[in-house]
């Protein structure tokens, strides 16, 4: 029944701000219908946690009310330290029997008790050695996948699917962009207090990881510099035609430094295993790649093409669900919600 809805819809939680996204899927391809975010209080989800649970629900059930949202099930993710995406190789074994040698090869990866995780996997190649296969593992503590849910469900609805916002960047990225079969993608999702960094070559992550970076601290080093509120830091971040307010040069540098320290580490694995030695392309979304600068910087510091994302360049859409707004400002933040929306259609 599930996988016969016309419309399907993508729930992003963010630390700073819930986004909603409604899709309707038609034979030309997704439509973007509806449409909406909210600012959290900047104490309301600290490193992922939820400490005002009420605000978070309240705010959850009246953008779904002011959307005149009525489907129920929707697509949310998870991310951060309680997450682990590993690619493994173990003895080539058929999916059922894989299924059920998985755990005891989890419990070589992931540094949690196996019995406080959930599980899933996808085989990559069968034919990585004479006997051996390569495999996806996603491992997700059991209690954040519950307390997600819960959270999803005190808002009145149902978490048909709870997936990795990381992978949900990839499915948006691969609906809206081509990339080359051996092409080394770095899709990089800049939030209030993580940044997901997913490096992919032919549909396949080479590195996942969740980096405690993000806009929250670009803001904190702003308020700090120059002695002015929360909301003067965050108009002096984003791109706009007034000029800037305040010189954020030096704090981009540093974000850029410690994001560029960070990929570079991730390159040295990638070598190390004989997987890849570069990166072609940067690929950013999320809140932070409106800040003034960060492309530029990253480019610099990388050595590399970086772009902002265009989450509906391949997405068709009416300008009412912007309410007048440039929908190109936004659409780096719909990455998470939009591909989670579209991760549920391809489970048809």
């Amino acid at each position: 029944m599930l996988g016969r809805a016309k419309t399907t819809v993508g729930l992003d939680i963010g630390s700073h701000t819930i986004k909603v996204v409604e899709i309707e899927h038609k034979s030309e391809g997704p439509s973007l219908v509806k449409f909406g975010m909210a600012e959290l209080a900047p104490e309301a989800i600290v490193e992922g946690e939820i400490m005002d649970r009420q605000l978070v629900v309240e705010t959850i059930q009246n953008l779904f009310e002011s959307l005149e949202i009525r489907r129920k099930q929707v697509a949310s993710g998870v991310s951060g330290r309680g997450v682990i995406v590993k690619r493994i190789t173990m003895e080539r074994l058929p999916p059922q029997e894989a299924r059920e040698a998985i755990q005891w090869e989890a419990e070589q990866h992931v540094p949690y008790d196996i019995n406080d995780v959930s599980l899933d996997f996808e085989i990559l190649d069968t034919d990585v050695g004479p006997t051996q296969m390569q495999v996806l593992l996603v491992a997700a503590k059991r209690d954040l996948i519950s307390s997600h849910a819960d959270l999803i469900r005190e808002a009145g609805l149902l978490p048909a699917v709870i997936d990795v916002n990381s992978f949900a960047v990839q499915n948006a990225a691969e609906v809206n962009y081509d990339f080359a079969k051996n092409e080394v993608v770095a899709l990089v999702n800049i939030g209030g207090e993580l940044t997901n960094v997913n490096l992919v070559q032919g549909g396949v992550p080479l590195y996942t990881q969740d980096l405690s970076l993000g806009g929250n601290g670009f803001v904190e080093a702003l308020q700090k510099k120059y002695q002015v509120s929360r909301e003067e830091a965050l108009a002096a971040l984003r791109v706009h035609d007034g000029g800037p307010t305040l010189d954020v040069t030096s704090v981009v540098r540093s974000f850029c430094a410690d994001l560029g320290v960070a990929i570079e580490r991730s390159l040295v694995f990638l070598k190390s295993s004989g997987d890849s030695d570069r990166i072609d392309r940067v690929l950013i979304s999320g809140g932070g790649a409106r800040i003034r600068g960060i492309a530029a910087g990253l480019a610099d510091r990388l050595k590399a093409p970086v772009e902002v994302v265009d989450s509906l360049r391949r997405v068709a859409f009416a300008p009412e669900p912007f309410h007048g707004n440039d929908p190109r400002e936004v659409a780096p933040q719909l990455m998470v919600g939009l591909g989670l929306a579209l991760r549920k259609a391809r489970e048809k």
